[in-house]
């Protein structure tokens, strides 16, 4: 699904930074459209895909939701069954502990290729198809599993387990969920998930396996400054930034992060503020 992407490094390297202007200004969007966040995430990860390929998602998505039968009777658990069964069953959208070691599970156009995903990234499916054949659908971001609700998130509602095929979730089910994640399930952990708060989380858990893979330091770099780029986000990622910058080797902008890092905290933690400009010193004596 992917185009022939860009040409020599120069071409790669102006491609990269159009692609990021457009995340950011797409981020501060009244409306932000989480397929194309996703598709301007998958391209850090794969610089092949290039706006012909993020168009083929956009397209295949269209398609996707042309095959849903329009305003089911039955009311939300009608919609969750009829997304379940052309997602689920008849095309195979799902997941096995497998797929949370493939850093393709999190990049949207590998998950709508293969068909397999992390949670997130196949409740973004489930949501997006669902939303073009007018069906009354969200995100949920339950602590350590991401679903799907239909319906009305303070009414009547049904939620579906996209990384279990579309399976159908009970009020037990979601606790249980929860509980695996070493929580209880309030009401809140129940409404819609803001698109951002999806894509910061889609960014952390590529992170996190960037993180358990050192020699892929760069992917996890590209994706902290991803997460820079949202409108909100925690001071502490510049500190993190700077650290990959070091392991990957560019000792002169770790530095310069760490300092930058100091500046922003110095205000409310001073000491912490001495100790990372006392790191940011160490890395500039590594370039002697």
């Amino acid at each position: 699904m992917s185009g022939t992407g860009p040409g020599g490094p120069e071409e790669a390297d102006g491609a990269r930074r159009a692609q990021r202007r457009r995340f950011a200004e797409e981020a501060r969007a009244e409306r932000p459209d989480l397929v194309l966040l996703c598709l301007l995430i998958a391209a850090e990860g794969d610089p092949a895909l290039d706006e012909a390929g993020r168009d083929a998602v956009q397209i295949a998505l269209d398609e996707l939701a042309g095959q849903l039968p329009f305003a089911p009777e039955g009311g939300p658990a009608a919609w969750a069954r009829n997304v379940g069964e052309l997602l689920g069953r008849r095309l195979g959208f799902g997941g096995t502990p497998a797929d949370y070691r493939r850093l393709e599970s999190s990049l949207l156009h590998e998950v709508v290729r293969r068909r397999r995903g992390l949670p997130i990234l196949l409740s973004v499916v489930w949501t997006e198809v669902a939303r073009r054949a007018g069906a009354p659908v969200y995100g949920v971001a339950l602590p350590g599993h991401f679903v799907v609700g239909f319906g009305d998130p303070h009414g009547a509602h049904v939620l579906a387990d996209p990384f279990a095929g579309g399976r159908l979730l009970s009020d037990a089910d979601a606790a249980e969920l929860v509980a695996g994640a070493g929580a209880a399930l309030t009401a809140p952990m129940l409404l819609p998930a803001d698109p951002l708060e999806i894509v910061a989380r889609i960014l952390n858990n590529i992170r996190a396996w960037a993180q358990a893979r050192p020699e892929h330091g760069p992917v996890g770099l590209w994706a902290v400054e991803l997460a820079l780029l949202l409108p909100s986000h925690p001071a502490r990622l510049r500190h993190d930034r700077a650290q990959l910058l070091v392991n990957c080797g560019r000792f002169l902008e770790g530095a310069a992060e760490l300092e930058e890092y100091a500046r922003v905290v110095e205000a409310v933690d001073p000491a912490t503020a001495e100790t990372v400009r006392g790191r940011a010193a160490e890395v500039r004596a590594l370039l002697n």
